[in-house]
């Protein structure tokens, strides 16, 4: 009888062990996933630039992967205030991409693919010293550990900018992991402005993203070296690359 008790704890725990450990295995992800998004930022920043006017914005997207080819396609909005402020129209950037990301090696890692900048309405073409906001860039990114190098091509006018195709920028940056559910943001970047030197400059960001389980919190030092008056606010005259904090809250569902 005690062999029989014996043989029986030993025969559970075992098989308790083997739940548990089924239980810490990672899931394998589905050949086909679809996330959400949405976030509200004190300033929207891109590429060190306030977008709307040093003023918060609401964001949102969607996103597509098959995981056996790496091939993904989104789409991502947010509020803006740029084209309106240029003396165009419009309120929303609406973005549209598409790529494939995989490993080069077992440490490094691609991603190319195509993004579109679309701003329904903007009328910057028909403004003086404007062209059509709308922009589309292709980009390459080779990533190893936490680290990325990534540059974009501009294949249309970019952001408004007349006669500036074939623009680009070389985003350079690291996302470290720090425990805790914190990863430290690094980024340096350089947009050279095609047919305008005036409008060419260098951004940076500092800063720190943490998982709290129901949103995820971000805040960032962001700043560039960018010309004052070519990126000045033509509403207030307020300096769109001026060095600030920037507060990120964000879910992803």
């Amino acid at each position: 009888m005690k062999k029989l008790i014996l043989a029986t704890a030993v025969l559970a725990a075992f098989a308790g062990g083997q739940v548990h450990a089924e239980d810490a295995a990672p899931a394998a992800k589905p050949d086909n996933e679809t996330t959400f998004n949405a976030a509200v930022v004190s300033d929207y920043r891109y590429r060190g630039i306030s977008q709307t006017r040093l003023k918060p914005a609401l964001q949102g997207g969607f996103d597509y992967t098959n995981n056996p080819t790496g091939f993904y396609a989104g789409t991502w909005l947010s509020t803006i205030k740029w084209t309106k402020d240029a003396g165009g129209s419009g309120d929303i950037e609406w973005d549209l991409y598409a790529g494939k990301r995989g490993q080069v090696t077992e440490a490094v890692s691609y991603d190319v693919g195509v993004l579109s900048y679309v701003y329904p309405s903007n009328d910057l073409g028909h403004v003086a010293g404007f062209a059509n906001a709308n922009t589309t860039e292709i980009y390459g990114q080779i990533g190893a550990g936490p680290a990325y190098v990534k540059y974009s091509h501009a294949l249309t006018n970019l952001f408004g900018f007349v006669d500036s195709k074939n623009s680009g920028y070389l985003d350079i940056g690291a996302n470290i992991e720090a425990g805790e559910g914190i990863t430290i943001n690094l980024h340096a970047g350089h947009q050279k402005v095609k047919g305008t030197d005036v409008a060419s400059y260098t951004d940076w960001k500092i800063g720190a993203t943490k998982d709290f389980g129901v949103v995820s919190g971000a805040l960032a030092v962001i700043g560039t070296n960018a010309n004052e008056t070519a990126y000045a606010s033509p509403a207030n005259g307020k300096f769109l690359g001026k060095t600030a904090l920037v507060l990120t809250v964000s879910k992803t569902f």
